[in-house]
């Protein structure tokens, strides 16, 4: 048996679904799937707080295993409820005062421009975009100028965005805030699980992350990597509690030293055991194995893409797992819906979601494809049959 089928022997979902839809949520392999249950069964019948008491190592592996994964010490990492959650709490933790700078790129994260323009709108931040490259990319040069004249307080960077299949050069832009001393985070929600991530090579003072997409973990599920002098530093989450801190005097607090300053007491121990277990899992698959396998497997999708006449949205100098389309004539329900019937999962990339992007490139919507290393390219020319008859 090969690694393909092996991968596919450990993925229950494989056997009736043709899963394309990676960026929106993977399918879960069968050990990830079994730890949750285990946990969740023994729960049931033990206690919560109980059941914690007896699997204290299994659930103080999450930490060591997501630090083997990026590169890290167990105590740099904290368990989130979402990316979104872990990148919130991140940005929450700096002091920012009325006309402070923020600095981002045009393709970032929808839900971290809203939260910006949130905090431009009640704070008076003023938050900065730089230049993409015609090519694709944010581009390095405008962000070091950038840098250089408005001396941002932050640097927001989305490693791979959801709408595109790019790449943004997230070590490049780290070591000009490193040699500026400007805070920077990073938004690895698409790129944890499809590239290897080092956080010392990426010099990032936070990096979040979710488990659903590329780890393949479960669902509600997130992690954020705090930086050692953002713990040495006189940094907490806004609206720090029980788990981040001690409670010392009537009016004094003394905050925790390590990554579990930045969660909440409240903690859903079955899906934390369910993340180690993903983590170990792209561990033992490979992260290198993963992204050579993913880079094939969308090279060979944005080629029968362009054989089939279709316009590819992608552009970058590294193009991800992430392949997104325009079907020009047809509703982006119909094209879904259809692909669905056949047992084909995509999704769809919204304007709303994308508006800086999609305007440049003239659409308004776009079919998002997206495979990872368990997928065939067999189930790609499936795909590929599939959309000639729907289109």
């Amino acid at each position: 048996m090969n690694a393909i089928e092996t991968w596919r022997r450990d993925t229950p979902g494989c056997q009736t679904k043709i899963h394309f839809n990676n960026a929106g949520a993977s399918l879960v392999p069968e050990p990830v799937l079994r730890a949750t249950l285990d946990y969740l069964s023994l729960e049931a019948v033990t206690g919560g707080y109980e059941t914690a008491d007896l699997k204290a190592d299994a659930i103080k592996g999450f930490y060591t295993s997501m630090a083997r994964l990026l590169n890290t010490q167990p105590a740099n990492l904290s368990f989130q409820s979402s990316a979104t959650s872990a990148f919130a709490i991140a940005v929450s933790a700096i002091p920012f005062n009325s006309g402070d700078k923020i600095l981002i790129a045009a393709e970032d994260y929808i839900s971290n421009q809203i939260a910006f323009l949130s905090m431009q709108k009640r704070f008076g931040v003023e938050l900065i975009r730089a230049n993409s490259l015609p090519e694709g990319g944010v581009d390095v040069d405008h962000m070091r100028q950038l840098m250089d004249k408005h001396k941002p307080k932050l640097v927001s960077l989305t490693h791979v965005p959801t709408n595109t299949g790019l790449i943004q050069p997230v070590e490049a832009v780290g070591a000009l805030c490193r040699d500026r001393d400007i805070l920077y985070v990073v938004d690895a929600c698409q790129s944890v699980g499809q590239l290897p991530l080092d956080v010392n090579k990426i010099h990032c003072d936070f990096l979040s992350g979710t488990f659903r997409k590329f780890l393949r973990g479960p669902r509600g599920t997130g992690f954020l990597f705090i930086s050692d002098r953002i713990l040495r530093g006189n940094f907490e989450p806004l609206f720090i509690d029980m788990r981040g801190a001690e409670w010392t005097d009537a009016n004094e607090y003394e905050r925790r030293p390590d990554g579990r300053r930045f969660e909440e007491w409240e903690m859903p121990y079955p899906l934390i055991v369910g993340c180690a277990t993903a983590a170990d899992y792209a561990m033992t698959v490979g992260l290198e194995t993963i992204r050579d396998r993913n880079a094939a497997l969308g090279n060979f999708v944005r080629n029968k893409i362009t054989g089939m006449g279709l316009r590819l949205l992608d552009r970058g100098h590294k193009l991800s797992s992430i392949i997104t389309v325009q079907i020009p004539g047809k509703e982006s329900s119909f094209i879904l819906n259809n692909l669905r019937k056949r047992n084909i999962n995509t999704s769809i990339a919204q304007h709303s979601s994308a508006i800086l992007d999609f305007d440049a490139k003239g659409v308004t919507w776009a079919l998002r494809i997206s495979p990872h290393y368990y997928n065939t390219e067999e189930e790609v020319d499936t795909l590929i049959q599939a959309l000639k008859e729907v289109v």
